[in-house]
């Protein structure tokens, strides 16, 4: 597992982090982008998805999948 050392800055009235170029081509983000920042055990895990609205996602695919024909009809 690699480390990466990042440095804080003043942002505002706030604190923001500085990511390096690789980081974020590694990461898929871009400026604007959210990414979440999850405690666990070991210490913050961050990740361009949140882990609820991923498993929301996946409930709404799964009933547009068993409607779809319905769904269809509502749209013309």
């Amino acid at each position: 597992m690699a480390t990466t050392t990042v440095k804080l800055t003043t942002v505002g009235n706030s604190v923001g982090i500085i990511l390096p170029k690789e980081l974020l081509a590694k990461l898929r983000v871009d400026k604007g982008d959210a990414l979440f920042l999850t405690d666990t055990p070991s210490g913050f895990q961050a990740s361009v998805y949140e882990e609820k609205i991923a498993q929301q996602m996946s409930a709404v695919r799964e009933v547009m999948r068993e409607n779809r024909e319905a769904l269809r009809e509502l749209a013309k």
